[in-house]
């Protein structure tokens, strides 16, 4: 969790947002679902992610329409296809931000 952030995901207020949600999608992992998986959902992840500039934001930071429970999994890939798209190579061999 990012530093900026960490007040933020203790507050009551988005836990009672985090479990609301979770509870209006089943409880199950969303994208495991569209695949016809049963899966229980463990993690609230922000489509649109947290940024200092967006965190006070309600639509994003507590918006269902940016909300979506999925699988550690699921989670994980998620993340993971973000970071290799956040980096590159550059020509000198250094990594360089996109």
């Amino acid at each position: 969790m990012r530093e900026f952030a960490a007040s933020f995901y203790r507050s009551k207020r988005w836990q009672a947002v985090r479990n609301a949600y979770a509870d209006s999608v089943g409880q199950l992992c969303e994208r495991c679902a569209g695949m016809g998986l049963v899966v229980p959902g463990e993690i609230v992840h922000h489509r649109v992610e947290l940024t200092p500039e967006n965190i006070d934001d309600p639509e994003i930071a507590l918006g269902f329409g940016n909300l979506e429970l999925v699988c550690r999994d699921c989670h994980g890939i998620r993340h993971r296809q973000k970071r290799a798209r956040r980096y590159a190579v550059g020509p000198d061999g250094k990594i360089q931000a996109l």
